[in-house]
């Protein structure tokens, strides 16, 4: 792989790999656009079978991190970091401490916080060493775990696609498929059910299986079978580039809502989305209340309810790009990158002039 080539495709800022003999630490760090400020993402813990499948996951994640920062409206550009380990073996304090030094040696440029493989406790140790990390649970007015206002901001994104769909935003008995039940996952679940959905569930982790079954009373598939479950909305609510060549022919839904990051693996994904007559809402669009939840704790005075208030803005982009897609006849994926750009594009220039330092 011709690393800087990569880079300069798509106008990545900064690479760094990171390296500790003594914690076990193998790390990337990617830092894709910092035009509307420092780049905020969170730190995936997964065990990749190789480093170009990490870097491959770090690049694609950062690049998305752009986008969904610009999209949710926040002065913050985009980035992404992978730890190469096992989370359910690989973590220790030596670990989160080297990881949270290397944080701190881009002197702000980085902001991390949790995904996939993270918890809040994880944090908490990255935050020994750096100032640069949101999501902790041991510092006064932190957000603490972004899980369910990720999933509440899922939940919204889904009502806006269900008026689009059949003029109402009403889920009450509308069948929903959600594959991944872990932190995001859980929270969707739990709202769904509140709203009168009937859910099909999976996920790897059959602990994860059985706590939503007791508090949601969901039904349960293969974590294969999902795909072709006969519903009216599928969630992908794990890892990315899940609705490819192979599943699409699978899927028998009206609507793709998931919390999921990277879930197209490819852009053309999205045009047979459109051609099949599914309607996709974006991911880093729906997914976006995490970060919306970060760049709140970054304003120094947390507030929960000022957040979830926050979050109306996923609703409202999801009519827009319902919007933009159907006058350009575009697929919603392309759709979505048009009002990400649009904002980067103007704000770039407007934050181009001169201010003198003081």
């Amino acid at each position: 792989m011709e690393i800087t080539k990569l880079m300069e495709q798509f106008d990545y800022e900064q690479l760094v790999f990171c390296q500790d003999k003594t914690a076990g630490l193998k790390a990337i760090i990617a830092i894709h656009d910092t035009t509307l400020g420092p780049a905020l993402g969170g730190t995936r813990m997964w065990p990749y079978a190789c480093e170009e499948d990490a870097l491959v996951d770090v690049l694609r994640l950062s690049r998305g991190m752009t986008y969904k920062n610009a999209a949710a409206g926040l002065n913050l550009g985009g980035g992404k970091a992978v730890i190469i380990a096992d989370p359910n073996t690989g973590k220790s304090e030596a670990l989160f401490r080297a990881f949270g030094r290397f944080v701190e040696s881009l002197n702000g440029r980085y902001i991390t916080a949790e995904d996939v493989g993270i918890c809040v406790e994880d944090m908490d140790i990255v935050r020994q060493e750096t100032k640069h990390v949101n999501g902790v649970g041991a510092i006064a007015g932190s957000s603490g775990d972004p899980s369910p206002v990720t999933a509440f901001g899922v939940l919204r994104g889904m009502q806006a696609c269900a008026k689009a769909m059949w003029g109402s935003e009403q889920l009450t008995n509308k069948k929903i498929a959600i594959q991944g039940l872990g932190h995001v996952g859980y929270y969707l679940s739990k709202f769904l059910h509140d709203e009168g959905a009937k859910l099909v569930v999976t996920d790897i982790n059959e602990a994860n299986i059985a706590r939503v079954v007791q508090e949601t009373q969901a039904a349960v598939v293969g974590h294969t079978d999902i795909f072709g479950v006969d519903c009216d909305i599928f969630a992908p609510s794990a890892l990315g580039a899940i609705i490819n060549d192979d599943t699409i022919p699978q899927l028998k839904c009206k609507i793709v809502a998931g919390a999921a990051n990277n879930q197209l693996k490819e852009d053309r994904h999205g045009d047979i989305l459109r051609e099949k007559g599914i309607l996709y809402a974006p991911d880093y669009i729906i997914n976006s209340g995490g970060v919306i939840n970060a760049a709140d704790e970054l304003n120094g005075d947390y507030k929960r309810d000022r957040v979830f208030k926050a979050l109306e803005i996923v609703y409202r982009n999801i009519e827009e790009i319902i919007a933009i897609s159907e006058r350009d006849n575009i697929s919603t994926n392309k759709a979505a990158d048009i009002l990400a750009e649009r904002r980067i594009g103007i704000l770039g220039k407007v934050r181009s002039s001169f201010l003198p330092r003081n």
